[in-house]
């Protein structure tokens, strides 16, 4: 009886110690696949916001420094779109096409909400400052400024969001301690930027 009590007392601490060291190995997988899966979503939602950006700046001139003024744009604003009528034969240019009267040109406003952003998943104007995975509680930082390139002030942007937020939630705190503090001695941003505010640019930093 008792050598069967240390059998399992062996196979209890075997079974233990085997699922340790499977937890250590799986644990920077799950953790590689939780910042993956995150930021899928994240980088959707900051190209949406780089879309209205864009269609903002080509109406006004400048980009939007607050998502209340995006969120507006979105909902009440409108743009121009040029239609054609006509077609243009292979022998000439459309100008050529159009200054003979083969063709016109016709431009018409347009609402801003029923021409951009048609095809995004559950897209929520309401909720476009929200960084996702953060229970409503965060929101993307956004800043504009104007740089100088060749005499001229450009307008740039920058929306900002932290893994430190959107990784909140996941069990494996301990590695994301580390690739902060990774981040921090690289001198890299510890998250997801998009724009600069610094060169003109609207890349992200994925």
């Amino acid at each position: 009886m008792k050598k069967l009590l240390i059998q399992i007392a062996l196979l209890i601490i075997v079974g233990f110690m085997g699922y340790k060291v499977y937890d250590s190995i799986m644990e920077p997988v799950r953790y590689k696949k939780a910042t993956d899966d995150r930021e899928k979503v994240i980088i959707e939602k900051l190209n949406e916001i780089k879309e209205l950006q864009m269609e903002f700046k080509k109406i006004n001139a400048r980009y939007a420094n607050s998502f209340d003024t995006l969120k507006d744009f979105y909902t009440l604003g409108v743009m121009p779109v040029v239609f054609k009528k006509g077609v243009v034969p292979d022998t000439l240019t459309e100008e050529q096409a159009l200054e003979m009267g083969i063709i016109t040109r016709d431009t018409t406003l347009i609402a801003i909400k029923d021409t951009l952003l048609q095809d995004a998943k559950n897209f929520d104007i309401s909720i476009l400052h929200i960084v996702p995975f953060t229970e409503g509680k965060v929101s993307f930082e956004i800043e504009t400024g104007e740089v100088d390139r060749a005499n001229f002030k450009v307008s740039v942007f920058e929306v900002r969001c932290y893994k430190a937020d959107y990784l909140a939630g996941i069990n494996e705190q301990s590695l994301l301690k580390n690739d902060l503090n990774l981040m921090k001695e690289d001198g890299k941003f510890p998250g997801l930027k998009l724009g600069s505010l610094t060169e003109p640019s609207t890349d992200g930093n994925w």
